[in-house]
Parts: C-alpha cells; structure tokens; sequence
C-alpha cells in the first residue's frame, strides 16, 4: 500500500487543513475532494493510480480527518470555499477537480461559484445538486418524506442514517465503523487499507453538520424539502464526467448522478459500471483510473 504522509496548511480563514501530496508538481494539479465519514486517505488507491499521470493533492476537508473545525459549517459551499483557499495558499490558479460522494456537491459549489478554478470536473458516485435530505422516521424506521429536522441537533438524532455512525465516532467503535465502511465495497480492499479508513473515519468532527449541509444544497431552480434552490448549477460551465457504480443503490443512486448529468448535459459525459458500488475507485480500479485520465487529457 502507497505510504503517504500527512502534511498541513494553513487557509486564510484561520483552518489548517491536512492534506497529502503526490505526483510530479510541474505537471498539472488534480484535486481530490473526499466524501462524508471519510478523508483523504479513501484515496490511496486512486493516489497512488493518478499520481504518475498528475500533481495530486488530497485535503482533509475543515472537521474531517486531521483537519481543524473551528468554526462550524451549514453548508457545503463553505468546505468548496475552504477548497479555494487551499488552492490559493498552494499557489495553484486552476486545477482538475475531483469530488466523490458527498465530496461531489463541494466540488460543484466549487465550480459554481469559482468557475475559473476548475479547468475539469470530475463527479464519482456524487449526491445530486438538488441534496439529499435526510427526514424523520416513522414506527417502522422508514423515512416519512416531507418530514424534515429543524437543526442539526435533531437530525443527529435520526436513529437510521445518522446517529448510529455518530455514536460509532463518539464512543471510536472501530468494529461498527468497519461494518459501515465495507458496506461501501464489492471488491473488499486488504485488510491494511480498511483499515486505515476506518481509523480516519472515526476522526470526523462535523458529521451533525454535513448531514445537515447535504440535506440543504439545493443548486437547482426547484424548491426541495430544506431548500428553496439558488439556480447556481447552471454557473458550471466546464465539462465535467460523471461516474456511476451500477449496484450503488444506496449510498447514490442513480437518480442523483442523472440529475447531475441532466442538469449538465451540454458539458457531460456519462460512464456507469456494472458490479460497481459506491467506492469505484476500488471496485472498478483499472477501468475508472483510465477514464479518469482519458477525460482530464482530453
């Protein structure tokens, strides 16, 4: 497995996010933008694939991994805001971008509202523009649709999607976090690798915030349950690959990366692998690395 040493950075707004660095610096820079309950080192699979093709960075987004929380966030506009802050203390004027999972929503917010940032957009099993609420549950621990939170103090205590992985970061309950984190795989990595992202799992700081952020992003012009939409998908002008594992059906579905890709279609290109789940980076490791580069090198 890649060894790869955490380094540190401060941004200007007073965060020191962690990051990793691999690659050649004079070729051009790919940013890697993990997704929720995870941190940079989910991707020392696709570091160690990407990094003779471009400069890799990795950051720890602000409250996951090694990174500092000082200030909460509600939404995830600012950890895209953080992002461009990163870019600037590295003196990088433009990159690639790459966002998995919830990581996919930073990175458009990042596009959106920075378009001459981002050269190419890379979405990987990506929450939808339009976010992706979490809501209330009845007797039967079903979702009653409609039913929203009204903070993310009370949306940590949804007792399905949220509170069982907080308490697991609370009480660092490695097997509960392992369970969670192979549910995410076909291909099961070796037993160093999942580990090592069950031990950065647990260091999450801000779950109750992000959850409350995916819950809010609304890119769209339509009203969702916790946001009435600010019509910014339409600023992202650069083409952009949407990745999709066919049996991810339900960490992201497929809706959400066509209402991605529909909300994109003049600049997209759609790529959907069978026996893939959420992590295709792993699942579909040759495969998703060369369409990776195929698209950036294009």
């Amino acid at each position: 497995m890649l060894n790869l040493t955490k380094k540190f950075q401060k941004i200007a707004n007073g965060e020191t996010l962690a990051y990793v660095e691999a690659g050649d610096a004079k070729k051009k820079t790919l940013l890697l933008v993990h997704g929720n309950f995870s941190s940079s080192l989910h991707f020392v699979r696709a570091i160690k694939n990407l990094s003779p093709h471009f400069h890799i960075l990795a950051p720890d987004m602000r409250g996951y991994g090694d990174s500092t929380y000082h200030k909460r966030i509600k939404t995830l506009k600012e950890l895209g805001d953080d992002l461009i802050l990163f870019m600037d203390a590295k003196n990088i004027e433009k990159a690639y971008v790459l966002g998995w999972s919830l990581g996919g929503g930073v990175v458009m917010e990042m596009a959106a509202h920075h378009p001459k940032r981002v050269e190419k957009l890379v979405l990987v099993a990506s929450t939808t523009h339009k976010g992706y609420p979490v809501f209330k549950k009845d007797s039967n621990m079903q979702p009653i649709p409609g039913a929203t939170y009204s903070s993310p103090e009370e949306m940590g205590t949804d007792p399905v999607q949220v509170l069982p992985l907080l308490m697991a970061q609370k009480n660092q309950d490695f097997a509960g976090m392992k369970a969670a984190v192979g549910a995410m795989f076909i291909v099961q990595p070796e037993e160093e690798e999942a580990n090592l992202m069950v031990r950065e799992s647990l260091k999450q700081k801000n779950l109750i915030d992000a959850d409350w952020a995916i819950s809010g992003i609304n890119m769209s012009s339509e009203p969702s349950a916790y946001n009435k939409g600010d019509g910014t998908i339409k600023n992202i002008k650069c083409p952009v690959l949407h990745l999709w594992g066919m049996s991810d059906i339900w960490l992201a579905p497929e809706y959400m990366t066509l209402d991605n890709y529909n909300a994109l279609k003049d600049q997209s290109t759609l790529i959907r692998y069978p026996n893939c789940g959420h992590v295709i980076f792993i699942d579909k490791e040759k495969e998703s690395t060369e369409d990776i580069v195929k698209f950036l090198n294009a």
